[in-house]
């Protein structure tokens, strides 16, 4: 089953994200990472920078691959998730940008993109730990409600909730918003090593009861989740208010070898 970690803040659960990769970066310096973006993986990025650099991790070797990317929107708007892993991860990280790839939104050759995308996947031998966010609606990535729990990465157009959800990000006009992406399939998504789900706040709290305790469905993308060998769940108290199991969950993370990590 998924492991569900309930905690008191957004810095607790980066802290947690942040050891984790920070155990793997020193096991496997050319590991790989995959990256979102959106505000919750943000305090992961923020503690695991600070381990680097309090503990002086070598990080010259780490590969990462972002989701997703907007489609038709130039990789040099302060938007464009190019711009964002860039910000948010590549330079606060010590990054070597050359290795951290985000999918080619250009309009002219994004029939093919997909593809190009998932075999350069491949070839770097597969994410190791996989960072994820989740929509108001149940999407991991752009992987809207009705999505198929196999698919590649691909070009996908966005609900009219996504958009407004990511409208804060452009001075809160949602016709600045794109209405397509490409991004990551579920299918693509479920091959990492590892997935780490973050969730914050009374909003995500149906879709992170659905995606841990629903049926597994296209109509709540995230809940493949619950078919992962290794998913972890990191949520704050808010956003796990409509799990049934809380006291389980909490029950088991207290109990759990320390050996095993996350």
């Amino acid at each position: 089953m998924t492991e569900v970690i309930i905690v008191r803040n957004e810095d607790e659960a980066g802290e947690i994200y942040a050891r984790c990769v920070a155990g793997l970066i020193k096991a496997k310096p050319d590991c790989v990472l995959g990256l979102a973006t959106g505000s919750s993986p943000l305090a992961g990025y923020r503690h695991l920078a600070r381990l680097v650099k309090d503990e002086g991790i070598d990080v010259s070797g780490v590969r990462g691959f972002a989701l997703d990317e907007y489609a038709g929107l130039d990789p040099n708007h302060p938007e464009s998730y190019r711009s964002v892993i860039t910000r948010t991860v590549v330079e606060p990280l010590g990054l070597d940008p050359a290795k951290v790839h985000v999918p080619n939104g250009n309009l002219d050759t994004i029939r093919d993109a997909g593809h190009e995308y998932d075999a350069a996947i491949e070839a770097a031998g597969g994410v190791d730990v996989q960072i994820l966010g989740i929509g108001t609606d149940g999407h991991i990535g752009f992987n809207e409600p009705g999505s198929s729990l196999a698919s590649g990465t691909r070009i996908k157009t966005l609900t009219e909730q996504t958009r407004i959800d990511n409208a804060r990000f452009f001075d809160g006009d949602i016709d600045q918003v794109p209405t397509h992406c490409i991004t990551q399939g579920i299918g693509t998504i479920m091959k990492a090593r590892h997935l780490i789900l973050m969730a914050f706040g009374d909003g995500k709290a149906e879709a992170v009861a659905e995606t841990v305790e629903g049926g597994v469905s296209s109509l709540c993308p995230a809940s493949v989740l619950q078919l992962h060998p290794h998913a972890t769940v990191i949520v704050d108290e808010a956003a796990a208010s409509r799990l049934r199991n809380k006291d389980y969950y909490r029950w088991a993370y207290a109990h759990k070898p320390a050996w095993q990590g996350i």
